[in-house]
């Protein structure tokens, strides 16, 4: 899951008062005990506040708050509070891709370079000097592939935030991970990613890195889009989701949670203006930028009812409340198993997914097939098939050494379920 891949956000926001009228609370029987569970994780001074939502067929059996979006000034957390979402948005942007794949506008197994040139030059990382971040690159074996992206097996490494070497490489070449930088071009970003050196040949493994943003630019390329107004025409609007952005209107920003971090002994503070993101001070209040950069891997924020609105498009196959946005061949196609004999920790990688195998299954009570991932402000969602339900815990924190409280989400949330026949 996202929580071991190192990523480091550390931001400030202020949270401010709501126009609309505050979602109401549902639980479902069952479900009281998890609010009891965050409830503490509040009280102890663990974490700032969390949101939860659950549906099953559908409908909302789980939507509740507890703590604060704003720390300083003690602004109670609802269910329709803003997050920034992070790695979440890697899904979306699959979305998408899968959307021109329908189209008959490109094929998976598509070299990159035929819709951006510069990756026609990528080479593996062969020599790496770390006095002067000098290095030499052996020629690829294969192109690297549109699939390769999709599934994290390009060999392509994440900037500030990856290994020693492509983070010192990155950073000398003016490459981010996209968070917090809202100034910068999506063109001129990839464009030097495509001289990034790879980590490894294509398809040899699965490295978590910059594919996703990568994939952005060629959904602009392609549909001759910018980024943001392909997810707004394509995704958004037709779903009505109307509080998932890249950089709020100003009618929004008010909704928008504070981040957090921790002190020393691992209790929840409000993080100092002029925190990194990895290696690299970033503007802590992106998301209320004019911005022009729209980050394919990390740049969306959302709220935890829109994201259930895209999680139940993918559970129906495609197909939300009659607005189609997928095939049901493309959703087939992002849910299964696409990295064959290679290995997510314990499970497997679909398309924008990781998909929950037997061996994962095992560990927490979760459905076999299940589709899952996260983000680097404490976000974790899932998508069971099985049990026709899709999850979302929003924690507005990073970093938090309390991580587990999304097992624990996990655990209760199919224990309700099992038990109380919804």
């Amino acid at each position: 899951m996202i929580f071991r891949l190192r990523l480091l956000l550390l931001g400030l926001l202020t949270g401010g008062m709501l126009c609309a009228q505050p979602a109401a609370t549902i639980s479902k029987p069952g479900f009281e005990r998890f609010t009891a569970i965050a409830q503490e994780y509040v009280d102890n001074h663990w974490i700032a506040g969390a949101t939860m939502v659950v549906w099953q067929n559908g409908n909302p059996v789980y939507q509740a708050a507890v703590g604060f979006a704003d720390l300083r000034s003690k602004t109670k957390l609802r269910t329709d509070h803003i997050f920034r979402i992070a790695s979440q948005t890697k899904a979306i942007t699959t979305t998408a891709v899968m959307i021109l794949f329908d189209e008959g506008k490109i094929l998976l197994d598509d070299p990159i370079s035929r819709y951006i040139p510069a990756f026609a030059k990528s080479g593996v990382l062969e020599k790496f000097n770390e006095r002067d971040t000098t290095f030499t690159i052996k020629p690829l074996t294969r192109a690297i592939t549109i699939r390769d992206l999709l599934t994290h097996t390009s060999g392509v490494g994440y900037a500030q935030i990856g290994s020693e070497a492509t983070t010192a490489i990155a950073k000398k070449m003016g490459i981010y991970a996209g968070i917090g930088v809202p100034s910068l071009s999506l063109k001129d970003q990839v464009d030097k990613m495509a001289a990034l050196p790879l980590e490894h040949q294509p398809g040899e493994k699965f490295t978590y890195g910059l594919n996703i943003d990568i994939l952005g630019r060629l959904v602009e390329i392609v549909s001759g889009l910018p980024l943001d107004q392909f997810f707004r025409q394509r995704i958004f609007d037709p779903l009505g989701m109307n509080d998932t952005w890249f950089y709020l209107p100003a009618d929004k920003q008010g909704r928008l949670v504070a981040l957090n971090g921790e002190d020393s002994t691992g209790k929840v503070i409000p993080l100092d203006p002029n925190a990194k993101f990895g290696s690299e001070i970033f503007d802590l209040d992106y998301p209320k930028a004019k911005g022009k950069l729209f980050a394919g891997g990390a740049g969306l924020v959302s709220t935890a009812n829109d994201y259930a609105i895209f999680m139940q498009m993918i559970l129906n196959g495609g197909i939300y409340k009659g607005k189609r946005i997928l095939s049901n061949n493309a959703v087939q196609l992002m849910t299964h198993n696409q990295i064959g004999a290679l290995n997510e920790g314990n499970n497997k990688f679909g398309l924008g997914f990781e998909i929950t195998t037997e061996q994962g299954a095992a560990r927490l009570g979760m459905s076999p097939g299940s589709l899952s991932w996260g983000g680097a402000f404490s976000s974790s969602y899932w998508i069971d098939p099985q049990r026709k339900i899709v999850a979302q815990l929003f924690i507005n924190q990073f970093s938090n050494s309390h991580g587990e409280i999304h097992d624990k989400f996990k655990v209760q949330v199919n224990a309700a379920i099992s038990s109380g026949g919804y």
